[in-house]
């Protein structure tokens, strides 16, 4: 199970990832960097790293979306 709280440390890892970062990787590249980024700020076991993997391959089209949208809005930079 993620919990309220790794998911709102993910989406904050999201938000404080470039867009052009968000857009371009691939998607395995994507959730692989986002993994890496979440775990250093939090330390996860295998299992909780599973879920979070599947999770995160779920919201790829959102977190694409996201994006997309901070780029059209000019908050890119961050």
């Amino acid at each position: 199970m993620i919990t309220p709280k790794m998911m709102q440390l993910l989406w904050a890892v999201i938000e404080s990832t470039h867009v052009s970062t968000l857009l371009g990787f691939d998607d395995a590249a994507l959730v692989q960097l986002l993994l890496k980024q979440f775990k250093t700020q939090q330390v996860l076991d295998a299992q909780a790293t599973s879920r979070l993997n599947t999770y995160i391959k779920s919201k790829l089209p959102l977190i694409r979306d996201t994006a997309a949208g901070r780029l059209s809005t000019g908050q890119g930079s961050y």
